[in-house]
Protein backbone atom coordinates (compact mmCIF):
# COMPACT_ATOMS: atom_id res chain seq x y z
CA UNK A 1 0.00 0.00 0.00
CA UNK A 2 1.48 3.37 -0.97
CA UNK A 3 2.31 5.67 2.01
CA UNK A 4 -0.09 8.87 1.77
CA UNK A 5 1.32 11.75 4.02
CA UNK A 6 -1.74 13.82 4.96
CA UNK A 7 0.04 16.99 4.68
CA UNK A 8 0.33 16.97 1.06
CA UNK A 9 -3.08 16.60 0.24
CA UNK A 10 -2.83 19.04 -1.64
CA UNK A 11 -5.86 20.69 -3.58
CA UNK A 12 -5.88 23.72 -6.11
CA UNK A 13 -8.65 24.85 -6.59
CA UNK A 14 -8.23 26.39 -9.73
CA UNK A 15 -10.58 28.72 -10.41
CA UNK A 16 -11.09 30.52 -13.80
CA UNK A 17 -13.67 33.40 -13.65
CA UNK A 18 -14.82 35.01 -17.38
CA UNK A 19 -17.33 37.34 -17.21
CA UNK A 20 -20.27 39.23 -18.82
CA UNK A 21 -18.08 42.23 -20.36
CA UNK A 22 -16.98 43.20 -23.79
CA UNK A 23 -14.23 42.38 -25.39
CA UNK A 24 -12.69 45.56 -25.40
CA UNK A 25 -13.04 45.15 -21.47
CA UNK A 26 -11.04 41.64 -21.06
CA UNK A 27 -6.90 41.28 -21.56
CA UNK A 28 -7.03 36.97 -21.36
CA UNK A 29 -6.56 35.58 -24.59
CA UNK A 30 -9.13 32.68 -26.13
CA UNK A 31 -8.78 29.21 -25.31
CA UNK A 32 -6.07 27.85 -27.46
CA UNK A 33 -7.17 24.85 -29.82
CA UNK A 34 -5.40 21.68 -28.72
CA UNK A 35 -3.25 20.41 -31.01
CA UNK A 36 -4.43 16.64 -30.89
CA UNK A 37 -8.29 15.94 -30.76
CA UNK A 38 -9.55 16.19 -27.43
CA UNK A 39 -13.15 15.36 -27.65
CA UNK A 40 -16.24 15.25 -24.93
CA UNK A 41 -17.21 12.29 -25.09
CA UNK A 42 -20.44 12.10 -22.63
CA UNK A 43 -22.61 14.35 -20.51
CA UNK A 44 -24.02 13.33 -17.39
CA UNK A 45 -26.81 15.71 -15.94
CA UNK A 46 -26.03 15.24 -12.06
CA UNK A 47 -28.61 17.71 -10.30
CA UNK A 48 -30.05 20.65 -11.93
CA UNK A 49 -26.86 22.56 -12.08
CA UNK A 50 -24.48 20.23 -12.56
CA UNK A 51 -23.28 18.62 -15.38
CA UNK A 52 -20.34 15.72 -15.58
CA UNK A 53 -18.33 15.68 -18.72
CA UNK A 54 -15.98 13.28 -20.02
CA UNK A 55 -12.96 14.12 -21.92
CA UNK A 56 -11.27 12.20 -23.95
CA UNK A 57 -7.35 13.61 -23.82
CA UNK A 58 -4.60 12.86 -25.32
CA UNK A 59 -2.70 15.36 -23.15
CA UNK A 60 -3.07 12.78 -20.29
CA UNK A 61 -3.88 9.75 -22.93
CA UNK A 62 -6.83 8.90 -20.77
CA UNK A 63 -10.60 9.85 -20.58
CA UNK A 64 -10.70 12.91 -17.46
CA UNK A 65 -14.17 13.85 -16.27
CA UNK A 66 -14.73 17.91 -15.29
CA UNK A 67 -17.78 18.73 -13.23
CA UNK A 68 -19.76 22.21 -14.45
CA UNK A 69 -21.33 23.97 -12.37
CA UNK A 70 -24.10 26.42 -14.15
CA UNK A 71 -25.09 30.39 -12.78
CA UNK A 72 -28.86 29.64 -11.87
CA UNK A 73 -29.81 32.18 -14.75
CA UNK A 74 -28.06 30.37 -17.00
CA UNK A 75 -29.53 29.10 -20.32
CA UNK A 76 -28.16 27.27 -23.62
CA UNK A 77 -27.05 29.78 -26.10
CA UNK A 78 -26.40 32.36 -23.61
CA UNK A 79 -23.03 34.15 -23.53
CA UNK A 80 -20.58 36.47 -21.42
CA UNK A 81 -20.01 34.39 -18.18
CA UNK A 82 -17.14 34.62 -16.14
CA UNK A 83 -15.50 31.25 -15.08
CA UNK A 84 -14.21 29.81 -11.90
CA UNK A 85 -11.17 26.80 -11.98
CA UNK A 86 -11.52 24.58 -8.87
CA UNK A 87 -8.46 22.87 -8.41
CA UNK A 88 -8.58 19.71 -5.90
CA UNK A 89 -5.42 18.43 -3.48
CA UNK A 90 -3.34 14.45 -3.94
CA UNK A 91 -3.54 11.57 -2.63
CA UNK A 92 -7.14 10.24 -2.77
CA UNK A 93 -10.64 11.70 -4.04
CA UNK A 94 -10.22 13.88 -6.90
CA UNK A 95 -12.43 16.59 -8.32
CA UNK A 96 -15.57 15.59 -6.90
CA UNK A 97 -14.19 16.50 -2.98
CA UNK A 98 -14.86 20.00 -4.14
CA UNK A 99 -18.95 19.08 -5.01
CA UNK A 100 -19.30 16.40 -2.73
CA UNK A 101 -20.84 18.62 0.63
CA UNK A 102 -22.89 20.72 -1.52
CA UNK A 103 -21.44 23.76 0.51
CA UNK A 104 -19.91 25.47 -3.10
CA UNK A 105 -23.08 24.81 -5.23
CA UNK A 106 -24.44 26.81 -2.15
CA UNK A 107 -21.51 29.97 -2.32
CA UNK A 108 -21.86 29.73 -5.63
CA UNK A 109 -25.68 29.78 -6.39
CA UNK A 110 -25.87 33.71 -6.89
CA UNK A 111 -22.89 34.57 -8.83
CA UNK A 112 -22.99 35.08 -12.77
CA UNK A 113 -20.06 32.62 -13.14
CA UNK A 114 -19.62 29.09 -14.72
CA UNK A 115 -17.98 26.72 -12.19
CA UNK A 116 -15.21 24.17 -13.45
CA UNK A 117 -14.27 21.27 -11.64
CA UNK A 118 -11.33 18.97 -13.46
CA UNK A 119 -9.91 16.21 -12.24
CA UNK A 120 -6.22 16.73 -11.90
CA UNK A 121 -4.70 12.87 -10.95
CA UNK A 122 -4.57 12.21 -7.69
CA UNK A 123 -0.74 12.52 -7.62
CA UNK A 124 -0.69 14.63 -11.12
CA UNK A 125 0.70 18.38 -9.17
CA UNK A 126 -0.46 20.75 -12.13
CA UNK A 127 2.48 19.61 -14.45
CA UNK A 128 3.24 18.39 -17.77
CA UNK A 129 5.13 15.23 -17.08
CA UNK A 130 8.64 14.68 -18.69
CA UNK A 131 7.21 11.47 -20.23
CA UNK A 132 3.12 12.36 -19.18
CA UNK A 133 0.57 12.86 -18.78
CA UNK A 134 0.43 16.69 -19.71
CA UNK A 135 -2.03 18.12 -17.14
CA UNK A 136 -0.80 21.66 -17.34
CA UNK A 137 -2.06 21.52 -21.33
CA UNK A 138 -5.38 19.64 -20.33
CA UNK A 139 -6.53 21.98 -18.00
CA UNK A 140 -4.93 25.29 -20.27
CA UNK A 141 -5.67 24.22 -23.50
CA UNK A 142 -8.13 20.96 -23.52
CA UNK A 143 -10.85 22.00 -20.98
CA UNK A 144 -10.86 25.69 -22.22
CA UNK A 145 -11.53 24.81 -25.68
CA UNK A 146 -13.97 22.61 -25.42
CA UNK A 147 -15.62 23.08 -21.88
CA UNK A 148 -15.81 27.21 -22.17
CA UNK A 149 -17.44 28.02 -25.62
CA UNK A 150 -20.33 24.95 -24.63
CA UNK A 151 -21.49 27.32 -21.23
CA UNK A 152 -21.37 30.48 -22.70
CA UNK A 153 -17.64 31.62 -21.10
CA UNK A 154 -16.96 35.08 -21.62
CA UNK A 155 -13.16 35.92 -21.11
CA UNK A 156 -12.75 36.70 -17.55
CA UNK A 157 -11.45 33.93 -15.26
CA UNK A 158 -10.37 33.63 -11.57
CA UNK A 159 -9.04 29.90 -10.38
CA UNK A 160 -8.98 28.63 -6.40
CA UNK A 161 -7.28 25.26 -4.91
CA UNK A 162 -6.67 23.79 -1.83
CA UNK A 163 -3.19 22.13 -0.49
CA UNK A 164 -1.87 20.69 -4.20
CA UNK A 165 -4.40 22.62 -5.73
CA UNK A 166 -3.37 25.83 -4.02
CA UNK A 167 -0.21 25.32 -5.63
CA UNK A 168 -1.35 24.58 -9.17
CA UNK A 169 -3.82 27.93 -8.82
CA UNK A 170 -1.10 30.01 -8.62
CA UNK A 171 1.37 28.10 -10.63
CA UNK A 172 -0.72 28.72 -13.72
CA UNK A 173 -2.03 31.86 -12.98
CA UNK A 174 1.93 32.58 -12.61
CA UNK A 175 2.73 30.57 -16.18
CA UNK A 176 0.51 31.82 -18.07
CA UNK A 177 -0.33 35.63 -18.00
CA UNK A 178 -3.19 37.60 -18.78
CA UNK A 179 -5.37 34.10 -18.25
CA UNK A 180 -6.77 34.37 -14.31
CA UNK A 181 -7.48 37.96 -12.95
CA UNK A 182 -7.25 36.28 -9.65
CA UNK A 183 -6.42 32.90 -7.96
CA UNK A 184 -6.67 31.92 -4.23
CA UNK A 185 -4.54 29.24 -2.51
CA UNK A 186 -6.22 27.17 0.82
CA UNK A 187 -3.87 25.78 3.11
CA UNK A 188 -1.84 25.44 -0.68
CA UNK A 189 1.90 24.21 -1.05
CA UNK A 190 3.38 27.17 -1.89
CA UNK A 191 7.22 27.02 -1.71
CA UNK A 192 8.26 23.29 -2.89
CA UNK A 193 12.01 24.46 -2.36
CA UNK A 194 11.43 24.53 1.24
CA UNK A 195 11.61 21.10 1.96
CA UNK A 196 13.28 19.25 -0.74
CA UNK A 197 14.13 15.94 0.74
CA UNK A 198 10.59 15.83 2.21
CA UNK A 199 8.89 16.13 -1.20
CA UNK A 200 11.39 13.55 -2.62
CA UNK A 201 10.57 11.01 -0.61
CA UNK A 202 7.08 11.44 -0.22
CA UNK A 203 6.77 11.66 -4.06
CA UNK A 204 9.15 8.17 -3.77
CA UNK A 205 7.13 7.01 -1.15
CA UNK A 206 3.81 7.51 -4.20
CA UNK A 207 5.55 5.97 -6.99
CA UNK A 208 6.80 9.15 -8.63
CA UNK A 209 9.73 10.64 -9.35
CA UNK A 210 10.30 14.13 -8.72
CA UNK A 211 12.23 14.32 -12.23
CA UNK A 212 9.91 12.91 -14.10
CA UNK A 213 7.81 15.70 -12.65
CA UNK A 214 9.84 18.56 -12.15
CA UNK A 215 13.04 17.76 -13.02
CA UNK A 216 16.49 18.45 -11.10
CA UNK A 217 14.93 20.58 -7.92
CA UNK A 218 17.07 23.91 -9.37
CA UNK A 219 14.70 23.79 -12.12
CA UNK A 220 12.03 23.19 -9.89
CA UNK A 221 11.60 27.45 -9.89
CA UNK A 222 9.40 27.00 -12.54
CA UNK A 223 6.51 25.17 -10.87
CA UNK A 224 6.94 26.86 -7.59
CA UNK A 225 5.06 29.66 -6.40
CA UNK A 226 7.50 31.04 -4.03
CA UNK A 227 9.83 31.33 -7.15
CA UNK A 228 6.96 32.14 -9.49
CA UNK A 229 6.05 35.25 -6.88
CA UNK A 230 7.54 38.20 -9.20
CA UNK A 231 5.39 36.68 -12.42
CA UNK A 232 2.16 36.93 -10.32
CA UNK A 233 1.67 41.32 -10.63
CA UNK A 234 -1.33 42.09 -11.78
CA UNK A 235 -3.56 39.23 -10.16
CA UNK A 236 -5.34 39.63 -7.19
CA UNK A 237 -3.86 36.93 -4.85
CA UNK A 238 -5.81 35.15 -2.08
CA UNK A 239 -3.87 33.08 0.52
CA UNK A 240 -4.88 31.61 3.47
CA UNK A 241 -3.76 28.87 6.38
CA UNK A 242 -3.45 27.63 9.84
CA UNK A 243 -0.68 26.91 12.44
CA UNK A 244 -1.75 23.36 12.78
CA UNK A 245 -2.83 23.73 16.31
CA UNK A 246 -6.69 22.35 16.69
CA UNK A 247 -9.09 25.16 15.95
CA UNK A 248 -12.69 26.09 16.22
CA UNK A 249 -13.49 23.85 13.08
CA UNK A 250 -12.09 20.87 14.52
CA UNK A 251 -13.66 17.72 16.92
CA UNK A 252 -11.93 18.92 20.63
CA UNK A 253 -8.51 18.99 21.09
CA UNK A 254 -5.61 16.90 19.91
CA UNK A 255 -2.03 16.66 18.46
CA UNK A 256 -1.07 19.20 16.03
CA UNK A 257 -1.32 18.32 12.44
CA UNK A 258 2.17 18.84 11.43
CA UNK A 259 0.82 18.81 7.60
CA UNK A 260 -0.54 22.32 7.68
CA UNK A 261 2.38 23.72 10.32
CA UNK A 262 4.51 22.88 7.33
CA UNK A 263 2.32 24.36 5.19
CA UNK A 264 2.17 27.82 6.74
CA UNK A 265 5.85 27.95 6.70
CA UNK A 266 5.45 27.72 2.88
CA UNK A 267 2.91 30.46 3.35
CA UNK A 268 5.07 32.33 4.71
CA UNK A 269 7.70 32.20 2.90
CA UNK A 270 5.71 33.10 -0.43
CA UNK A 271 4.27 35.95 1.38
CA UNK A 272 7.95 37.09 1.69
CA UNK A 273 8.80 36.63 -1.68
CA UNK A 274 6.11 38.22 -2.75
CA UNK A 275 6.35 41.30 -1.12
CA UNK A 276 10.10 41.60 -2.02
CA UNK A 277 8.92 41.44 -5.90
CA UNK A 278 6.46 44.03 -5.21
CA UNK A 279 3.79 41.81 -5.37
CA UNK A 280 -0.16 42.05 -3.65
CA UNK A 281 -1.10 39.43 -1.56
CA UNK A 282 -4.10 39.27 0.61
CA UNK A 283 -3.77 36.65 3.60
CA UNK A 284 -5.82 35.03 5.96
CA UNK A 285 -3.33 33.48 8.44
CA UNK A 286 -5.92 32.45 10.89
CA UNK A 287 -3.70 31.10 13.77
CA UNK A 288 -5.45 27.71 15.01
CA UNK A 289 -6.77 25.48 12.41
CA UNK A 290 -5.43 22.33 10.68
CA UNK A 291 -5.09 21.03 7.10
CA UNK A 292 -8.81 19.77 6.58
CA UNK A 293 -11.77 20.30 4.65
CA UNK A 294 -13.82 23.42 7.04
CA UNK A 295 -10.59 25.66 7.16
CA UNK A 296 -10.98 25.14 3.54
CA UNK A 297 -14.25 25.66 2.69
CA UNK A 298 -14.34 28.95 4.86
CA UNK A 299 -11.91 30.41 3.42
CA UNK A 300 -13.60 29.72 -0.51
CA UNK A 301 -16.14 31.61 1.03
CA UNK A 302 -14.09 34.45 2.73
CA UNK A 303 -12.36 34.73 -0.81
CA UNK A 304 -15.44 34.82 -3.22
CA UNK A 305 -15.44 38.67 -3.46
CA UNK A 306 -12.20 39.08 -4.24
CA UNK A 307 -12.40 35.91 -6.74
CA UNK A 308 -15.23 37.37 -8.43
CA UNK A 309 -16.22 40.87 -7.79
Amino acid sequence: MKKILPWLVLVVLVVMASGCQSAAESAAPPPVRPTASAAIVSREAVDGRTDKLVIDSPATGERRSVWVLKPAAWKPGSTGWRALYLLHGCCAGGGWDWLRTGEVARLTAGLDAVVIVPEGGSMGWYADWRDGPAWETFHLTEVPHLVEPRYGVGTRRAIAGFSMGGLGAFVYAARHPGVFEAAASFSGVLDTRDDVSGYRAFMADNGVDTEDLWGDPDAWAEHNPAGLAGRLKGVRLYASAGDGEPGPLDHGDGPVDRTEASIMRQNLNFARAAEKAGVKVTTDFYGNGTHTWPYWIRSFERALPLLLP
